[in-house]
């Protein structure tokens, strides 16, 4: 009887911050909007949105400029032993801005990838050694373990709304990248970040200096050339689709 009423009293504090944090997001919409959010809230089942477990926080920046960088709120689900798939934030509010995506796989599966593909992504071995990218509310024992599988993977990344310029989501996904080295981060954007979530990249670094620093493999962080890629946009030919369809 008291497990069944702790789930109880745990499912109604649950919906009632569900519904508060929709209530406050939808102020300004109009009512018949403000009751369907807070209906599917509550009655929907969101099977993929449940199942991602781990919250990241890291920094990105453009492909082809690395003078623009940005704060990533990454939210990830293990999808197979060798694959993540996070959604990509800009912060961790109820408001906050979905700005991309990001797939993240083992150094076995991108030794495994064409030379063409290996250019979008990027490697995880700086970001967590030097203490920048965290897993804010875990503790530090469960956290060091955790980056110690993730420093040798990569990732690929495709930011959608370009929040540092624009107030919406205009323009196309953009390719970004992780860093490699000391110096290149904004230490603003990290101390900010670090004020914020009550942490200290410093320190992290410090804890993670028993973590092997792993061999970068050939053909990640393209960018380090001198050359990278960046998507655009092309007009196309129209295929006919009853001819592919047949084909």
């Amino acid at each position: 009887m008291g497990v069944a009423a702790g789930a109880v009293t745990a499912a109604g504090i649950l919906a009632g911050r569900k519904t508060l944090a929709t209530a406050k997001i939808s102020q300004g919409h109009p009512l018949k909007h403000r009751m369907l959010d807070i209906s599917s809230n509550l009655l929907q089942p969101k099977y993929p949105l449940e199942a991602m477990s781990t919250y990241l926080n890291g920094f990105h920046f453009y492909a082809d400029d690395m003078g623009r960088q940005v704060e990533a709120t990454h939210f990830c689900i293990h999808l197979q032993h060798d694959l993540h798939q996070c959604v990509i934030f800009d912060s961790n509010a109820p408001d906050a801005k979905l700005i991309g995506i990001e797939y993240i796989i083992s150094e076995e599966r991108f030794k495994s990838l064409d030379d063409d593909e290996k250019q979008l992504w990027h490697s995880h071995h700086h970001e967590v050694k030097s203490g920048t990218l965290v897993a804010p509310g875990v503790p530090e024992l469960a956290e060091h373990a955790y980056f110690e599988d993730l420093v040798t993977t990569y990732g690929k990344t495709f930011h959608t709304w370009q929040y540092d310029v624009h107030d919406f989501p205009y323009g196309i996904p953009q390719l970004m990248m992780g860093f490699t080295a000391d110096g290149q981060v904004h230490e603003h954007l990290v101390e900010q970040r670090d004020h914020r979530l009550g942490i200290s990249s410093t320190h992290k670094r410090e804890n993670r200096a028993d973590i092997p620093t792993p061999l970068v493999q050939p053909g990640a962080n393209s960018w380090e050339s001198g050359q990278t890629l960046q998507t655009d946009l092309q007009y196309m030919e129209i295929k006919d689709s009853t001819e592919s369809f047949e084909a």
